[in-house]
């Protein structure tokens, strides 16, 4: 199966359940079809499958609870870092199911994704965003008070040229930063150029579905030690067929 067609499964999986914004979990099953770096993680329905789930895996875990109606984890206290033992997964695993009906009672729970803590490296943003006339654009900066603040970010058409992405890469204001400014190592300039070129192929095979993508925060390492990335959040276009249906119906509500 093709990385455009294991994408598209998921995709069509989603409409189907009437959403257009896919949870975490889904959004980064599209990426791993085009190959991008993400964490081995697993989504545990029942409490004995995230116990399974971080033997595996091993300790200590992250636990991330998967509604399509809370979108922002961090605001519902559904993330829950660094568990350390089975005793610590369990208890954890109740406090967060009622964090979630405490901010959402109708959420609907998909499950709990149990992911490998991450070494923390250097925060960058990778966006897209469909504009009317020019199509999908891809943006890139350095995360957190950069993004959020200083708006320190760059745009490009899709698709881009390795060219394009490394002229990103410079041309932020923050660039000293990863090149390696005082002294520090330089970040991984190759790993954040794969992710820049692999986000345009996906969203290049899926333009006529993909509408907003939001990769945030990626961590990038030391030269030569790669990237992950660790949030992830798409947004896919509702069917043509509903969008016809829909200004059927108000057309009819205007002629009335």
């Amino acid at each position: 199966m093709s990385a455009k067609e294991k994408a598209l499964e998921v995709i069509e999986s989603v409409l189907k359940s009437g959403r257009t914004a896919l949870v975490e979990y889904e959004a980064k099953q599209i990426l791993k079809a085009y190959g991008l770096p993400v964490p081995e993680e697993k989504l545990a329905k029942t409490l004995d499958e995230a116990l399974h789930y971080a033997e595996e895996i091993g300790y200590p875990v992250a636990m991330k609870l998967m509604s399509p109606q809370i979108l922002h984890k961090s605001d519902a206290k559904v993330v829950l870092l660094n568990i350390k033992t089975p005793e610590e997964l369990k208890e954890k695993w109740e406090v967060i199911h009622e964090n979630a009906r405490r901010y959402r009672p109708d959420a609907e729970i998909l499950g709990v994704l149990i992911a490998p803590m991450l070494k923390v490296g250097r925060e960058i943003i990778i966006g897209v965003t469909e504009d009317p006339q020019f199509g999908h654009a891809l943006m890139f900066g350095l995360g957190g008070i950069f993004v959020e603040v200083l708006k320190d970010v760059t745009f490009r058409i899709i698709p881009i040229t390795e060219r394009d992405a490394r002229k990103m890469i410079r041309e932020i204001k923050s660039y000293p930063i990863l090149a390696g400014a005082r002294g520090e190592e330089p970040a991984d300039i190759d790993a954040i150029v794969n992710l820049l070129l692999k986000v345009s192929e996906l969203v290049d095979d899926l333009r006529d579905y993909i509408k907003e993508m939001d990769l945030n925060p990626v961590f990038v390492y030391n030269e030569g030690e790669g990237a992950v990335v660790v949030d992830a959040r798409i947004i896919v276009k509702e069917p043509v067929e509903k969008k016809e249906e829909e200004i059927g119906s108000d057309y009819k509500e205007r002629c009335a």
